[in-house]
């Protein structure tokens, strides 16, 4: 394991362990997110999880850094069933440079994360999709009809992220 690696060990699910200072070091030498991006075949899933939350944060400034990563990370997004990743990936997949073939792959897989328990994944899956459809709109119906099947959803957060981004859909002519 790698010294950025062994910076995200330890603790429990409910801390985020060294992931601040990962993200900072990643952000002065950018030549470490190699490393980072090791954590996602880690076998520790408080590595996977806190590797997804720095690469989250990390691509939100500089998306670039993905680029390398684009195959393995189409990969990885329908290998790994964590949930804590999971909604990381929902965050990170939009950031990619993706050609038409690779949207028409991925969407259904972000589709799937719907049916998922957690509420954090499905609200930030709705997210993902609608992120995905303002690139191809030829994905905007569909789009549109899981955002609708938001609003009829059980929990609260899915409701009003579906709420929001139709209203935003609406503004913009698209609905």
């Amino acid at each position: 394991m790698n010294e950025i690696l062994e910076m995200l060990q330890g603790g429990d699910r409910r801390s985020i362990g060294g992931v601040d200072e990962v993200v900072e070091r990643v952000q002065k030498n950018s030549s470490d997110f190699n490393l980072l991006f090791q954590g996602f075949h880690e076998t520790d899933p408080l590595i996977r999880m806190r590797t997804a939350d720095a690469v989250e944060k990390i691509t939100a400034a500089a998306p670039e850094l993905l680029i390398p990563h684009k195959q393995e990370m189409l990969t990885l997004i329908r290998q790994i069933d964590q949930m804590e990743v999971l909604w990381h990936f929902a965050q990170i997949v939009p950031r990619l440079p993706l050609s038409l073939d690779e949207l028409k792959v991925l969407y259904p897989v972000v589709v799937g994360y719907l049916s998922h328990p957690s509420a954090i994944v499905k609200t930030f899956a709705l997210q993902c999709l609608y992120d995905l459809a303002l690139q191809e709109p030829t994905l905007l119906p569909a789009t549109i009809v899981h955002l609708q099947n938001g609003l009829k959803s059980p929990h609260k957060a899915v409701q009003t992220r579906s709420r929001k981004l139709l209203a935003l859909l609406e503004k913009e002519n698209h609905v």
